[in-house]
């Protein structure tokens, strides 16, 4: 269901007692956005990993902690940026590690992985994996390979993902992340295995050819 029919729909239902994700009131909130994060924080209840809900919401405490506490005083210098992003960032690992607590929960996992891996990669690729544990098709999965990819991690995402990729079940994009990070691992026999075993889901001719083509140029880029 899109995320507005569905945000109107919850605007007219009374909001459950349940504590996982409840809304911090602030004082100086605007009633838009209270109703809004509400009606975000009730979908993310029954849904914890509908992506639309979970950045809308993710965007409204971030833009909240980024404000200063003193907007309205003209004396009050606004915080520097470097302590604006902490705030907002810790404001979103707080949010996630609310909605990491439900069993179904992966999306929350993947924003505490991208979160902590700089400064703590080996908790962040436990965060991924339990991701990739509590999703069975696969999506988890191939946005965790990607988070590991862009923090220049190619070897620990090949580690996560032959470790969880089921080729067969999982959607092809794990096997197109798998084959770009033994790319960019160097390993480039191990691409061309991830890559034969794409064959074994269905439809994706048109991705391996793709793939192919770029294992192709990067073995013969190696052979001269």
């Amino acid at each position: 269901m899109a995320l507005m029919p569905r945000l109107r729909q919850l605007l007219r239902r009374p909001f459950s007692a349940s504590t996982v994700a409840a809304r911090r009131p602030s004082p100086s909130q605007e009633h838009g956005d209270t109703v809004s994060e509400d009606a975000l924080r009730a979908i993310l209840t029954d849904d914890p990993n509908d992506a639309a809900a979970f950045h809308a919401l993710a965007e409204i405490v971030r833009r909240r902690a980024a404000e200063s506490p003193n907007a309205e005083d003209p004396l009050t210098a606004p915080a520097d940026e470097a302590a604006q992003q902490r705030a907002a960032d810790l404001a979103v690992w707080s949010l996630a590690e609310e909605l990491a607590g439900h069993p179904r929960g992966w999306r929350p996992l993947l924003e505490l992985g991208r979160l902590s891996v700089a400064d703590d990669p080996e908790g962040a690729a436990r965060r991924l994996a339990t991701a990739a544990e509590r999703d069975a098709g696969g999506e988890a999965l191939a946005e965790g390979l990607a988070i590991l990819r862009d923090a220049g991690m190619p070897t620990e995402a090949l580690g996560l993902g032959i470790g969880h990729w089921r080729a067969r079940e999982h959607t092809p994009e794990v096997g197109r992340q798998l084959v770009l990070a033994a790319l960019e691992a160097g390993r480039i026999g191990e691409a061309r295995q991830h890559l034969e075993s794409l064959a074994l889901h269905p439809g994706t001719a048109d991705l391996r050819a793709e793939l192919g083509r770029v294992v192709a140029a990067r073995e013969q880029t190696s052979a001269t």
